[in-house]
């Protein structure tokens, strides 16, 4: 097994504590050869760390013979621009979310790797969350019934100042938070092509972009996801609560917890229009099977290292690219529709 060599374009928040901790604990897969960032301290940083080269431009980075793979964790803003670059020097690359601003950059970027025949893999590592999955896998068992509603909430309460609260560096709470929580909604919402609702607001955030989103996905063949991302809440609510029509799960990012029934098992009940007796309202005797739940252990909390693995199986042994540029376009088409319906409003503080 020969590991991939690879170079991590920014050592900011993304590409040193994730990016370039994910791949250390992972040598016998990848070997970080290279590291980029305009920042000198940063640099050397990553030199004393992994024994590294590093450069101060992607440019200079890209003459490095060695490097195999770029991952690319640059500003928001630059994504488009700098993958492609990767890609057209001949190297494969991860780019961080979001993938782009619009859809017509997402475009360019999957042209782009076409052309040159190489892997473009974007980090939407959250399809990867033990949460997410054990949601997936109770849906798909049919134990809940039909799914009328996905609720998702991301709530904090809290202020920021940094570059990500500025639109014209691509920030805001859509395109930071919102790929992740997007990326999963529209895995469980299915295929179809969704009609949306969507409102978003600048509570708290000293920047101009967003940190409030309330988004809906419709569809005829889909159950209705209901996804809240808000920097303004300060009574969070649970991550997960589904709606189906024998039975319902609810819970956090660790934990969850799930119920269901048996129509076959119920009492039978029929339509009547007589009057109730003494005036009363329905009085239903669901019998509930004995609660099931899950709750994270340790080794499911480095999750992102299945992303890595993944990709180490599509390049050293041709496996297909399980997270797909065009399923990533998906979410930057979502995105890009959201910010047209959205009507920022810019409240004070």
């Amino acid at each position: 097994m020969v590991p991939i060599k690879a170079g991590i374009a920014g050592l900011g928040r993304s590409g040193w504590n994730i990016h370039a901790s994910l791949l250390s604990q992972i040598p016998e897969l990848f070997q970080i050869k290279a590291v980029c960032d305009p920042e000198k301290k940063r640099c050397q940083e990553a030199e004393d760390k992994f024994g590294c080269r590093s450069y101060l431009t992607l440019e200079e980075m890209l003459a490095d013979e060695e490097v195999e793979l770029v991952v690319v964790a640059t500003p928001s803003h630059l994504h488009p621009a700098n993958t492609i670059q990767v890609l057209k020097s001949g190297r494969h690359a991860v780019c961080e979310k979001p993938m782009a601003l619009s859809v017509k950059q997402a475009d360019a970027m999957i042209a782009a790797a076409r052309k040159v025949r190489k892997k473009l893999a974007v980090f939407h590592n959250r399809r990867y969350a033990p949460d997410f999955l054990k949601v997936k896998e109770v849906i798909a068992s049919g134990k809940l019934g039909r799914i009328l509603l996905i609720r998702m909430a991301w709530h904090s309460f809290s202020r920021r100042w940094d570059w990500q609260t500025l639109r014209k560096f691509g920030g805001g709470t859509l395109n930071n938070t919102g790929p992740h929580a997007l990326d999963q909604a529209l895995q469980l919402f299915g295929p179809e092509k969704p009609s949306i609702f969507c409102v978003m607001d600048r509570a708290l955030s000293l920047g101009d972009a967003d940190d409030h989103v309330k988004i809906v996905l419709r569809g005829k063949k889909a159950p209705v996801v209901d996804v809240e991302i808000s920097s303004a809440c300060a009574y969070p609510q649970e991550n997960w609560l589904v709606m189906g029509t024998r039975g319902g799960l609810h819970g956090t990012f660790t934990q969850l917890s799930w119920k269901y029934f048996s129509p076959e098992e119920a009492p039978e009940r029929k339509l009547s229009t007589q009057p109730t007796p003494d005036r009363s309202y329905n009085a239903d005797s669901i019998p509930w099977k004995k609660e099931e739940s899950w709750s994270m252990n340790e080794k499911e909390k480095n999750y992102g290292l299945n992303f890595y693995r993944d990709l180490f199986g599509t390049l050293r042994e041709g496996k297909p690219l399980v997270i797909t540029p065009e399923s990533a376009r998906r979410v930057v088409w979502l995105t890009q529709q959201c910010h047209l319906l959205g009507g920022l409003k810019r409240s004070k503080l």
